[in-house]
Protein backbone atom coordinates (compact mmCIF):
# COMPACT_ATOMS: atom_id res chain seq x y z
CA UNK A 1 0.00 0.00 0.00
CA UNK A 2 2.55 2.53 1.06
CA UNK A 3 4.39 1.71 -1.91
CA UNK A 4 1.63 2.13 -4.33
CA UNK A 5 1.31 5.20 -2.44
CA UNK A 6 4.86 6.33 -3.36
CA UNK A 7 5.15 5.45 -6.71
CA UNK A 8 1.78 7.63 -7.45
CA UNK A 9 3.40 10.58 -5.78
CA UNK A 10 6.38 10.01 -8.04
CA UNK A 11 4.79 9.80 -11.30
CA UNK A 12 2.68 12.78 -10.35
CA UNK A 13 6.35 14.51 -9.94
CA UNK A 14 7.26 13.53 -12.79
CA UNK A 15 4.49 14.53 -14.24
CA UNK A 16 4.51 18.41 -12.70
CA UNK A 17 8.27 18.60 -13.34
CA UNK A 18 7.56 17.70 -17.02
CA UNK A 19 4.94 20.19 -17.57
CA UNK A 20 7.04 23.01 -15.33
CA UNK A 21 9.97 22.54 -17.50
CA UNK A 22 7.56 22.44 -20.94
CA UNK A 23 5.95 25.86 -19.94
CA UNK A 24 9.57 27.55 -19.75
CA UNK A 25 11.06 25.67 -23.11
CA UNK A 26 7.37 27.84 -24.12
CA UNK A 27 8.48 31.10 -22.45
CA UNK A 28 12.03 30.57 -24.27
CA UNK A 29 10.92 30.00 -27.68
CA UNK A 30 8.01 32.96 -27.55
CA UNK A 31 11.23 35.44 -26.12
CA UNK A 32 12.98 33.87 -29.46
CA UNK A 33 9.86 34.68 -31.87
CA UNK A 34 9.55 37.58 -30.39
CA UNK A 35 13.49 38.81 -31.42
CA UNK A 36 12.70 37.07 -34.70
CA UNK A 37 9.77 39.53 -35.64
CA UNK A 38 12.45 42.25 -36.80
CA UNK A 39 12.94 40.40 -39.86
CA UNK A 40 9.23 40.86 -41.22
CA UNK A 41 10.36 44.50 -41.84
CA UNK A 42 13.11 43.16 -44.78
CA UNK A 43 11.25 40.58 -45.98
CA UNK A 44 7.50 41.27 -45.41
CA UNK A 45 6.51 38.95 -48.44
CA UNK A 46 6.93 35.84 -45.97
CA UNK A 47 4.06 37.21 -44.01
CA UNK A 48 1.96 38.15 -46.62
CA UNK A 49 2.24 34.65 -47.67
CA UNK A 50 1.31 33.46 -44.56
CA UNK A 51 -1.43 36.31 -44.19
CA UNK A 52 -3.07 34.06 -46.97
CA UNK A 53 -2.57 30.30 -45.69
CA UNK A 54 -3.51 31.07 -42.35
CA UNK A 55 -6.48 33.89 -43.01
CA UNK A 56 -7.74 33.67 -46.21
CA UNK A 57 -8.13 30.02 -46.99
CA UNK A 58 -9.72 29.99 -43.19
CA UNK A 59 -12.42 32.27 -44.58
CA UNK A 60 -14.80 29.91 -46.10
CA UNK A 61 -15.46 27.69 -42.69
CA UNK A 62 -16.10 31.31 -40.72
CA UNK A 63 -18.47 32.65 -43.10
CA UNK A 64 -20.50 29.58 -43.13
CA UNK A 65 -20.47 28.93 -39.06
CA UNK A 66 -21.33 32.50 -38.87
CA UNK A 67 -24.20 32.93 -40.99
CA UNK A 68 -25.38 29.49 -39.39
CA UNK A 69 -24.54 30.57 -35.62
CA UNK A 70 -26.22 34.07 -36.28
CA UNK A 71 -29.59 32.30 -37.81
CA UNK A 72 -29.68 30.03 -34.84
CA UNK A 73 -29.50 32.76 -32.62
CA UNK A 74 -32.08 34.53 -34.21
CA UNK A 75 -34.78 31.19 -33.67
CA UNK A 76 -34.11 30.97 -30.15
CA UNK A 77 -34.49 34.75 -29.19
CA UNK A 78 -37.42 34.55 -31.12
CA UNK A 79 -38.71 31.73 -29.02
CA UNK A 80 -37.43 33.04 -26.03
CA UNK A 81 -38.55 36.60 -26.42
CA UNK A 82 -42.25 36.10 -28.01
CA UNK A 83 -43.76 34.99 -24.92
CA UNK A 84 -42.87 38.14 -23.29
CA UNK A 85 -43.83 40.55 -25.89
CA UNK A 86 -40.66 41.69 -26.97
CA UNK A 87 -39.57 39.96 -29.83
CA UNK A 88 -38.31 43.10 -31.09
CA UNK A 89 -35.55 42.99 -28.86
CA UNK A 90 -34.40 39.37 -30.60
CA UNK A 91 -31.77 42.04 -32.88
CA UNK A 92 -29.92 42.57 -29.15
CA UNK A 93 -29.51 39.51 -28.24
CA UNK A 94 -28.12 38.79 -31.69
CA UNK A 95 -25.73 41.12 -31.72
CA UNK A 96 -24.86 41.48 -28.35
CA UNK A 97 -24.02 37.94 -28.19
CA UNK A 98 -22.21 37.58 -31.15
CA UNK A 99 -20.24 40.64 -30.44
CA UNK A 100 -19.30 39.91 -27.21
CA UNK A 101 -19.03 35.91 -27.12
CA UNK A 102 -20.04 33.91 -29.69
CA UNK A 103 -18.11 35.72 -32.05
CA UNK A 104 -14.41 35.86 -30.38
CA UNK A 105 -14.69 32.35 -28.57
CA UNK A 106 -16.49 30.80 -31.96
CA UNK A 107 -13.75 32.09 -34.23
CA UNK A 108 -10.88 31.24 -31.87
CA UNK A 109 -12.27 27.07 -31.70
CA UNK A 110 -12.38 26.85 -35.36
CA UNK A 111 -9.39 29.07 -36.05
CA UNK A 112 -7.28 26.53 -33.64
CA UNK A 113 -8.86 23.50 -35.54
CA UNK A 114 -7.86 24.52 -39.10
CA UNK A 115 -4.93 27.00 -39.12
CA UNK A 116 -3.48 26.11 -35.91
CA UNK A 117 -3.35 22.49 -36.33
CA UNK A 118 -2.16 22.94 -40.21
CA UNK A 119 0.72 25.21 -38.39
CA UNK A 120 1.86 22.75 -35.92
CA UNK A 121 1.64 19.98 -38.73
CA UNK A 122 3.61 21.96 -41.26
CA UNK A 123 6.38 23.47 -38.52
CA UNK A 124 6.33 19.64 -36.88
CA UNK A 125 6.87 18.27 -40.73
CA UNK A 126 9.84 20.50 -41.26
CA UNK A 127 11.47 19.72 -38.39
CA UNK A 128 10.97 15.76 -39.07
CA UNK A 129 12.53 16.16 -42.70
CA UNK A 130 15.34 17.55 -41.06
CA UNK A 131 14.85 21.34 -43.04
CA UNK A 132 15.15 23.28 -39.73
CA UNK A 133 18.39 21.83 -38.65
CA UNK A 134 19.19 22.88 -42.77
CA UNK A 135 18.31 25.91 -42.33
CA UNK A 136 20.54 26.19 -39.07
CA UNK A 137 23.72 24.65 -41.03
CA UNK A 138 23.29 27.60 -43.98
CA UNK A 139 23.67 30.33 -41.17
CA UNK A 140 19.55 31.08 -41.27
CA UNK A 141 17.57 31.38 -38.55
CA UNK A 142 14.38 29.15 -38.77
CA UNK A 143 12.83 31.11 -36.19
CA UNK A 144 13.21 33.91 -38.02
CA UNK A 145 12.23 32.30 -41.42
CA UNK A 146 9.58 29.94 -40.90
CA UNK A 147 7.96 30.64 -37.21
CA UNK A 148 7.71 34.53 -36.55
CA UNK A 149 5.70 35.29 -40.07
CA UNK A 150 3.32 31.63 -39.13
CA UNK A 151 3.04 33.38 -34.97
CA UNK A 152 2.18 37.16 -36.50
CA UNK A 153 -0.27 36.31 -39.49
CA UNK A 154 -2.18 33.84 -36.78
CA UNK A 155 -2.38 37.01 -34.25
CA UNK A 156 -3.45 39.65 -37.23
CA UNK A 157 -6.20 37.22 -38.64
CA UNK A 158 -7.40 36.48 -36.06
CA UNK A 159 -9.37 40.41 -34.96
CA UNK A 160 -10.11 40.26 -38.81
CA UNK A 161 -11.68 36.57 -38.78
CA UNK A 162 -13.66 37.99 -36.12
CA UNK A 163 -14.90 40.90 -37.34
CA UNK A 164 -16.27 38.96 -40.43
CA UNK A 165 -17.68 36.23 -38.22
CA UNK A 166 -20.03 38.61 -36.53
CA UNK A 167 -20.95 40.62 -39.17
CA UNK A 168 -21.88 37.04 -41.12
CA UNK A 169 -23.79 36.36 -38.06
CA UNK A 170 -25.79 39.74 -37.66
CA UNK A 171 -26.85 39.03 -41.68
CA UNK A 172 -28.11 35.67 -40.59
CA UNK A 173 -29.52 37.03 -37.65
CA UNK A 174 -31.38 39.54 -39.90
CA UNK A 175 -32.76 37.07 -42.60
CA UNK A 176 -33.80 34.81 -40.15
CA UNK A 177 -36.01 37.53 -38.22
CA UNK A 178 -36.66 39.72 -41.17
CA UNK A 179 -37.62 37.75 -43.98
CA UNK A 180 -38.30 34.34 -41.93
CA UNK A 181 -40.26 35.28 -38.84
CA UNK A 182 -41.74 38.54 -40.25
CA UNK A 183 -40.19 41.01 -37.50
CA UNK A 184 -39.70 45.02 -39.28
CA UNK A 185 -36.99 45.88 -40.44
CA UNK A 186 -36.58 48.80 -39.26
CA UNK A 187 -37.34 48.13 -35.57
CA UNK A 188 -34.26 45.32 -35.95
CA UNK A 189 -31.30 47.61 -36.74
CA UNK A 190 -32.56 50.73 -34.73
CA UNK A 191 -32.75 48.35 -31.33
CA UNK A 192 -28.84 47.20 -31.94
CA UNK A 193 -28.05 50.15 -32.95
CA UNK A 194 -29.33 51.63 -29.58
CA UNK A 195 -27.91 49.00 -26.83
CA UNK A 196 -25.06 48.33 -28.94
CA UNK A 197 -21.64 50.24 -27.36
CA UNK A 198 -18.85 50.23 -29.71
CA UNK A 199 -15.90 50.27 -27.23
CA UNK A 200 -17.91 48.41 -24.33
CA UNK A 201 -19.13 45.65 -27.14
CA UNK A 202 -17.19 46.20 -30.02
CA UNK A 203 -13.85 46.89 -28.54
CA UNK A 204 -13.50 43.91 -26.12
CA UNK A 205 -14.91 41.57 -28.49
CA UNK A 206 -11.81 42.37 -30.54
CA UNK A 207 -9.36 42.43 -27.42
CA UNK A 208 -10.70 39.16 -26.93
CA UNK A 209 -9.91 37.78 -30.41
CA UNK A 210 -6.51 39.57 -30.53
CA UNK A 211 -5.55 37.26 -27.21
CA UNK A 212 -6.75 34.35 -28.34
CA UNK A 213 -4.87 34.83 -31.32
CA UNK A 214 -1.81 35.38 -29.60
CA UNK A 215 -2.78 31.72 -27.56
CA UNK A 216 -3.47 29.90 -30.54
CA UNK A 217 -0.42 31.07 -32.68
CA UNK A 218 1.97 31.09 -29.98
CA UNK A 219 0.59 27.35 -28.66
CA UNK A 220 0.71 26.34 -32.24
CA UNK A 221 4.18 26.86 -33.53
CA UNK A 222 5.48 25.78 -30.14
CA UNK A 223 4.13 22.45 -30.82
CA UNK A 224 5.49 22.06 -34.27
CA UNK A 225 9.05 23.27 -33.37
CA UNK A 226 9.19 21.26 -30.19
CA UNK A 227 7.41 17.93 -31.42
CA UNK A 228 9.00 14.80 -31.51
CA UNK A 229 10.30 14.37 -34.80
CA UNK A 230 8.43 11.33 -36.10
CA UNK A 231 4.72 10.76 -37.66
CA UNK A 232 3.77 9.48 -33.60
CA UNK A 233 5.02 12.59 -32.43
CA UNK A 234 3.88 15.09 -35.39
CA UNK A 235 -0.05 13.41 -34.37
CA UNK A 236 0.19 13.81 -30.90
CA UNK A 237 1.15 17.95 -31.44
CA UNK A 238 -1.20 18.58 -33.87
CA UNK A 239 -3.84 16.93 -31.27
CA UNK A 240 -2.27 18.92 -28.07
CA UNK A 241 -2.87 22.17 -30.07
CA UNK A 242 -6.30 21.64 -31.17
CA UNK A 243 -6.44 20.35 -26.84
CA UNK A 244 -4.81 23.09 -25.40
CA UNK A 245 -5.70 25.65 -27.64
CA UNK A 246 -9.51 25.32 -26.58
CA UNK A 247 -8.76 24.99 -23.11
CA UNK A 248 -7.37 27.94 -23.13
CA UNK A 249 -9.49 29.91 -25.45
CA UNK A 250 -12.63 29.07 -22.59
CA UNK A 251 -10.48 29.98 -19.60
CA UNK A 252 -9.33 33.27 -21.08
CA UNK A 253 -12.91 33.85 -22.33
CA UNK A 254 -14.07 33.54 -18.84
CA UNK A 255 -11.06 35.56 -17.25
CA UNK A 256 -11.88 38.17 -19.92
CA UNK A 257 -15.15 38.25 -19.33
CA UNK A 258 -14.67 38.93 -15.36
CA UNK A 259 -11.98 41.86 -15.96
CA UNK A 260 -14.01 43.93 -19.01
CA UNK A 261 -17.91 43.30 -18.23
CA UNK A 262 -18.02 42.66 -14.55
CA UNK A 263 -19.16 45.30 -12.25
Amino acid sequence: MVNQLLDRIQILGRVTLSSVARLGRANVFLMSVFAGLTGMLVRPGLLVKQLFSVGVQTLIIIVVAGLFVGMVMALQAYYALVDFGAEDSVSVMVVLSLLRELGPVITALLFAGRAGSALTAEIGLMKATEQLSGMEMMAVNPIERVVAPRFLAGIISMPMLTAIFSAVGVIGGYLVAVELLGLDSGAFWSQAQAKVELYEDLGNGMIKSLVFGFVVAWIAVFEGYDCVPTSEGLGQATTRTVVYSSLAILALDFVLTALMFGK
